[in-house]
């Protein structure tokens, strides 16, 4: 139980950090496309307004020669400039580097130089008829001119080709502007961004796991002392009660020996049967490690096991008027401890006394697979559980309380069973079978998993 609950404290924790993780890095990296998208847009949208050159550069389309562009033309004044004579309204502070409007003015002023772009012009019919190629290298006018009708062709006004970001802008006339803007570097630094992210995810990752796992037993230690002191009033208690328990009974026997039977000594011995069956529960319950119990394993015919619990309740279910069928197929052995398998099913068959229907029926069936070996203990029953039904196998869970205070069920025979089940490396589930069948089946292997023959090495 200390290991289970450490475990799922571990998981949820290092589940809910992968989670903030990969919503983080995810944000990061999709704002940052966007913002490559948005940037490159930005650029072909003022290549396209100004017929595929930036603003005064129309007559050369060379920024690298910058000589021969006139101040008027090229040189626009801005807020950091002076106006005539009048001072600067913003002075630069020359230790202070994070002044954004002087970035954002610099980064505009120097996109011409550093833009990597060029354009392809189209007629009506989609034949070239001007090309660009004097912002960049990588790329041929047969390139170019295959690129520019490609997009032609395909009629989308803005999108990506390759590496290239592009936009398609048509005349009046019917010629096409094809404007191709080159994202390999932005390309890079986003893959770059993405690897980075992800590997300082990894990292905070692992070491969350290794604080997590390191300090997890400190916060389940609360619980787990709980649990300790849980288990050792369970097992005292349980003990402490045997010894009234059996006084009670030796007295009620001495009693109907000198005034005989009385329904009154009937019912002291009823209650004491009663009080017995949930001592003997609750010291099962408390020998319960981790919802394994310590059992020995030896090959034995589980045919005739089931087959000997199963006949002892054949004359409890003729006495109370039920139908009682089994199936039960011979020669099936299993690695297991015998004495847990003949309290598993003494288990099932008297939860499906207990609780089938009146005048219902009751069906038990082992069959043998390939790998696999099914158990099952099938009733009627008026009234199954809503829900899931999982929660049956809870420890001092009852579906109805009031008809398990008459038949005197305490909640804990179905979570025995599932820590038997466990211990032979099995399972055991409830499931409906229409609306008034339960059934309770229970797979065990053939041969036992390997770690549970480690176990029990």
């Amino acid at each position: 139980m200390v290991n289970k609950l450490r475990k799922k404290f571990v998981i949820t924790a290092m589940l809910s950090l992968l989670l903030i993780l990969v919503i983080m890095i995810g944000v990061i990296n999709i704002v940052n496309v966007r913002h490559v998208i948005s940037e490159a847009d930005r650029l072909l949208t003022m290549l396209e307004n100004n017929d595929g050159y930036f603003p005064g550069m129309k007559f050369d389309d060379r920024p690298e020669d910058a000589s021969q562009f006139s101040s008027e033309e090229e040189i626009q004044p801005t807020a950091e400039s002076s106006v005539g004579n009048e001072p600067n309204p913003r002075p630069m502070n020359p230790t202070n580097p994070f002044q954004f409007d002087k970035l954002n003015s610099n980064r505009d002023a120097e996109m011409p130089y550093q833009s990597r772009y060029f354009w392809v012009r189209l007629d009506a019919s989609n034949n070239v008829t001007e090309i660009n190629l004097g912002h960049i290298a990588s790329v041929t006018e047969n390139i170019a001119s295959e690129y520019a009708i490609d997009v032609a062709n395909n009629s989308q006004s803005k999108g990506f080709y390759h590496t290239y970001r592009y936009i398609l802008s048509e005349k009046e006339d019917g010629t096409k502007l094809v404007i191709f803007s080159d994202q390999s570097a932005a390309i890079l630094n986003m893959l770059t961004l993405l690897l980075q992210s992800v590997l300082v995810g990894l990292c905070a990752l692992i070491a969350m796991f290794i604080l997590v796992f390191i300090f997890s037993s400190q916060a389940v230690a609360p619980v787990v002392e709980s649990l300790e002191k849980q288990k050792r009033f369970i097992t005292d208690a349980g003990h402490e009660l045997k010894t009234p328990l059996a006084v009670i009974s030796a007295n009620v026997d001495v009693l109907e020996l000198e005034s005989g039977k009385s329904e009154w000594t009937t019912s002291i011995k009823n209650q004491v049967t009663r009080m017995n069956g949930l001592v003997k529960n609750l010291l099962t319950l408390s020998r319960m490690d981790e919802e394994r119990m310590h059992v020995v394993f030896s090959d034995f015919d589980m045919s005739k096991t089931v087959k000997d619990t199963a006949v002892s309740f054949e004359a409890l279910a003729t006495s109370k008027g039920k139908k009682y069928q089994m199936d039960i197929e011979d020669g099936i052995h299993i690695t297991g401890d015998k004495n847990a398998i003949n309290q598993l099913a003494s288990l099932l068959l008297d939860n499906a006394m207990k609780y089938s229907s009146e005048k219902g029926s009751i069906h038990v069936l082992l069959t043998k697979g390939n790998k696999y070996i099914t158990f099952e203990v099938s009733n009627t029953c008026d009234a199954i559980p809503s829900g899931n039904l999982d929660r049956l196998f809870d420890r001092f869970y009852r579906a109805d309380s009031s008809r398990a205070r008459e038949t005197g069920g305490y909640g804990i025979g179905l979570s025995v069973a599932r820590a038997i089940a466990t211990s032979h490396g099995g399972s055991i589930e409830a499931l409906r079978d229409g609306d008034k069948i339960i059934r309770f089946v229970v797979t065990l292997p053939k041969e036992l998993p390997k770690n549970i023959q480690k176990m029990n090495k």
